[in-house]
Order: structure tokens, then sequence, then C-alpha cells
């Protein structure tokens, strides 16, 4: 089966209220002086952000060809050592420096989570061979649905329906970096999301958005979805992911 006609299944369930709302938070978490002068003078400047024109989709093929979104390719992401001082992280803990990433990174536009080494090192096996899949976002009267694209070390999401009314001229609306330096050393791989658009996502969102494209990754029971998708693409229900996610049928 084709991916379009599983995308436009997937749609025909959705119910498409895209909000021009979003929301913010009105104080910054200190820095603690872990990060570099110039990440703490960032701010909520998006500019740094991938705009669309720099995600280069292939034509819409099948995913059991890996042909959908093969061409994605990046802006060289800062390196990790430009947002925080390396030297200094190295004499905090684990527990420490997982405090200090998610903070910084609260009501600024962008995310931060971490994770453990192994669980990232399972997430980077799997994505090799399931790369996309599908996720709904719940708003107060229905969900609006997600594409979501792995190619580690990055994970895009876009709307479905921007998707497919633009192709390959498509923007994501949140992009995602994982950054491993200090996996060896720390048992931690640091997390940054960067929202996109900030009309059509929440931080709150994003993060959700995030956290669950992972647990289909790392969770046993849904990653079996998630290769049913990209695998046998003719058994795939996304009534599944629904129930998964003890969301409604609508």
């Amino acid at each position: 089966m084709k991916l379009r006609r599983i995308l436009g299944s997937v749609s025909s369930l959705a119910t498409e209220k895209l909000s021009s709302s979003s929301s913010s938070y009105s104080s910054r978490c200190p820095s603690r002086q872990i990060f570099t002068a110039s990440q703490r003078n960032a701010g909520g400047n998006h500019s740094e952000a991938l705009p669309g024109k720099h995600i280069e989709w292939a034509s819409l093929g099948s995913v059991r060809n890996s042909r959908f979104a093969s061409g994605f390719s990046p802006l060289k992401p800062k390196p990790l050592d430009s947002i925080m001082d390396l030297d200094r992280a190295k004499t905090k803990s684990p527990e420490e420096l997982t405090s200090i990433w998610d903070d910084y990174h609260l009501g600024r536009g962008h995310i931060g989570i971490t994770m453990k080494a192994q669980l990232y090192r399972l997430l980077e096996q799997r994505a090799a061979e399931c790369r996309y899949f599908v996720i709904p976002l719940w708003r107060a009267n229905g969900y609006i649905t997600m594409f979501a694209q792995v190619e580690a070390p990055h994970m895009i999401f876009t709307g479905l329906e921007d998707y497919k009314a633009r192709g390959t001229e498509a923007a994501p609306y949140l992009t995602s970096k994982f950054y491993t330096e200090l996996s060896e050393t720390k048992d931690l791989v640091f997390i940054r999301g960067d929202v996109v658009f900030t009309s059509k996502l929440t931080d709150e969102e994003a993060k959700w958005l995030m956290e669950t494209a992972q647990s289909f990754y790392l969770n046993d029971t849904r990653y079996k979805l998630l290769e049913r998708f990209n695998k046998h693409t003719h058994d795939f229900e996304f009534k599944d992911v629904l129930q998964a996610l003890d969301m409604p049928i609508l």
C-alpha cells in the first residue's frame, strides 16, 4: 500500500483544528553559569530554527522502500560546546546536569530533555529501520495529526495536512537534536527542541510531541505500531495509535 493512501486514511480520522494561539512562559530560569554567553543572550529568537527550504523531502513514495523524506538535510546545528561550558559540565553530576538543562530551556521557545545513553542507542537502532510515524496531538475539540521523521541525531515534526498540501515545500513545526558528547562520561544524552512556528505549537505541546515520539521507539508495545506503519503498512490502523494514547476515536 502506498504511503499516500495511509496518510489519506489517517487524516480522514483527524479533526483538523490548527490553532493560531501560542503560549509562552513569563519567566526564564537561571542558566547557573554553565551555558555560554551567546546562548544566554539568545532569548526567544527563533532565527536559528531550521527554515523549510533546508528540509529537502523526496517525492512521496512508499514507507517500505524508505523513499519518503529520504532527502532530509538540516542546517548544521550548534555544537553542544556552544550551548554549554563542557569543562564546567564535567564537574556536575548527571542529576545536576539534567536539572540545569531542563530549567534553562523553559520559556525560551526551546525544549530541553535528557535521556539515558542506553535508551538513546535503542532509539537510534530502531529509527534506522523505522524512520516515520504519525502522532495525534490533542486539542480542545479534537486533535491534529503530526508527521514525525527521525534521521539520527535529528527528529522533525510537521503537520500531516501541511505535508499533504505542500509536499516537499512543507516546513517543520518542530525540530530536535540529540547531543551525545557526554554519553560516555555522564550516561546522558541531551535533547534540544526548537519550535519553528510558535503560532502552530506551544512549548508544552512541543515537549509532549518529543516525549511521545520517543515512547513509540522505546516502549516495546508501542514500537510494534511504529514498526507496522513502516514495514507492514497494509496492517496499520490509526485507531490503534489513538487507543495507545488513550484518545477517543472521533
